[in-house]
Formats: structure tokens, C-alpha cells, sequence
């Protein structure tokens, strides 16, 4: 065997096999990123409904029940303040969403849903509820609840990684 060779050999005999489970967590990382594009897709048509857009529904969801800044919308939904500011602008501007003073901040306004806005949240609200129900009956509740522990333990376990690194 040439000294390539061997060196090869040893690198290879170095390197870490997958155990079962990393195995398993690696081929599930595509079907789950192919997942998340359905849900988009699938967000995308649900919103539609009510002539909105996916990011338009989420900022809508995100001060349906209290006001919040546009900061506190982007850690809610892990995005960049800046892009939650143009969605929070243009609803604002179609007058679903309104600026008002906030008690805690002068110069950080808060974002409220407007009664047309409760008004369109409320229609795609019930879009999804459609859809979910139609897409539930088919994966059935015991599957569904398994699949969400599942998915919470993943994401958890992504973000003790995470700070670990950091």
C-alpha cells in the first residue's frame, strides 16, 4: 500500500460513523426542509384567501390578541426587523394595522390590529381551520400529537446546541 494510500486508510478509519440515531436525524433533515416548503406553500394559499400574503398573516398573528413592536414581532418570528418593518408599514398603509403610542417607549411605537384588520385575520383564521382539519383527518390526532413532541424535543435540542456553541 503507497503512503497516500495508508494515509487515506487512516483518515477514513478516523472519521465518525453516524450511530443509529444520527443516522435517522440525518435522513430526516431533507423531508423536513421539504416539509417546511409545504407549509409555506400551502400558508401562502390560506392567506391568499383573504388577499394576503404568508408574512402578512404571521405579523397579523403576531398582534392579534395584544399590540407589540415591530422588534418584539421579529423575535416572536425569528426574522430580521427590518423585513417585519415593510410587512408592518404595508398593513399599516391598507390600514389592517395601525401605529400607536407605546406607554413603555416613545420612540418604539406598537402595532394594533385595526377592526378590518381582526376582520381579514379572522377570514384566513378560518381558512386554516379548513385546511388543517382536512389535512389532520388524514395523518389522524395520535400521529399529529407524536410528530409535534417530536418536532418540540428537535427544536429544543437545536437550540441547547446552539448556545453551546456560541
Amino acid at each position: 500500500m503507497s503512503s497516500v494510500a495508508k494515509r487515506q486508510h487512516a483518515v477514513k478509519s478516523q472519521a465518525m460513523e453516524h450511530t443509529p440515531a444520527g443516522a435517522v436525524l440525518t435522513d430526516l433533515i431533507i423531508p423536513v426542509i421539504q416539509l417546511e416548503a409545504h407549509f409555506s406553500r400551502a400558508g401562502e394559499s390560506i392567506a391568499a384567501t383573504a388577499g394576503q400574503t404568508l408574512a402578512r398573516w404571521l405579523t397579523l398573528e403576531m398582534v392579534a390578541n395584544e399590540p407589540a413592536t415591530v422588534a418584539q414581532i421579529a423575535k416572536r418570528l425569528n426574522l430580521a426587523r427590518q423585513s417585519v418593518q415593510r410587512i408592518a408599514d404595508l398593513l399599516a398603509q391598507d390600514r389592517l394595522t395601525e401605529y400607536v403610542d407605546n406607554p413603555d417607549h416613545r420612540t418604539s411605537r406598537l402595532v394594533r390590529l385595526t377592526p378590518q384588520g381582526h376582520q381579514t385575520l379572522r377570514s384566513i383564521q378560518a381558512s386554516q381551520r379548513e385546511w388543517s382539519n382536512r389535512i389532520g383527518a388524514r395523518i389522524g390526532e395520535s400521529g399529529l400529537r407524536q410528530a409535534s413532541s417530536v418536532v418540540a424535543k428537535l427544536t429544543r435540542a437545536l437550540l441547547e446546541e446552539r448556545a453551546v456553541r456560541s
